[in-house]
């Protein structure tokens, strides 16, 4: 459904020499100007439209998961910042279900300030339904910590849009392959109870597509119980 807006009325316009046409006036020379409209000096914002969102610091494995569930083929390579620009993935569950996804650049602490990229495309995750929040388990960077990585990013999502916080938001745990079979139970737990994390809880492997088939599904029916509401003019301003 189209949304039209009257941004800029225009002036009334001025009468045509044929409005003075008479019987004894065949061909007139007369007219009255037309009024001046009005004039404004607009900013348009563009945002995506997607029905999932995701979030986390660069190198999270965004763009390997988007690649992973749907045709789209965002860069990706093993350093911070490949992503540069919104990527939208259309998923297929199958034949009559599908939903789009959006990937972002990855944000770093002090985004809602300006710092990095992922700032000046937060927006775009203002009208999706779900958030996916990625998580690196299993970091390079033995100094990382993915639970307060995973806290500032929680952070600044607050501190640039409550309404963006307050969105449903799912806890997506990557690169699980990374880390030893044996280990994985304990460090998932740990990493939830540190967070203090009451939500959904998903782990994955974007990278060999392990638990994306169960993420993909469960994403389907949960859209599907929450469908999206109708555009209106204040919720496209």
């Amino acid at each position: 459904m189209q949304t039209v807006a009257l941004l800029a009325q225009g002036g009334k316009g001025g009468l045509g020499n044929l409005h003075f046409k008479s019987s004894t006036n065949r061909a007139p020379r007369q007219s009255t100007p037309g009024e001046q409209g009005v004039q404004r000096r607009l900013r348009l914002e563009l945002r995506v439209l997607a029905d999932v969102g995701l979030l986390g610091l660069p190198n999270a494995g965004k763009s390997t998961l988007i690649r992973a569930i749907s045709a789209a083929r965002p860069k990706v390579a093993d350093y911070p910042f490949t992503t540069l620009a919104p990527h939208l993935g259309v998923v297929r569950v199958d034949e009559n279900r599908s939903f789009v996804v959006a990937d972002v650049p990855g944000l770093i602490e002090g985004a809602a300030d300006g710092a990095g990229l992922g700032h000046q495309f937060l927006r775009h995750l203002q009208r999706t339904r779900l958030l996916l929040h990625l998580v690196d388990v299993a970091p390079f960077d033995g100094q990382s910590d993915p639970v307060a990585d995973a806290r500032a990013i929680v952070k600044e999502l607050q501190r640039y849009d409550q309404a963006l916080y307050d969105k449903p938001r799912w806890l997506v745990l990557n690169k699980i392959d990374l880390v030893p079979a044996e280990e994985r139970g304990q460090r998932i737990e740990a990493f939830v109870k540190s967070f203090r994390w009451k939500g959904p809880v998903f782990t994955i492997a974007a990278i060999t597509g392990e638990g994306c088939r169960e993420l993909v599904y469960a994403l389907a029916e949960w859209l599907e119980k929450h469908p999206s509401a109708p555009a209106t003019a204040d919720s496209e301003s």
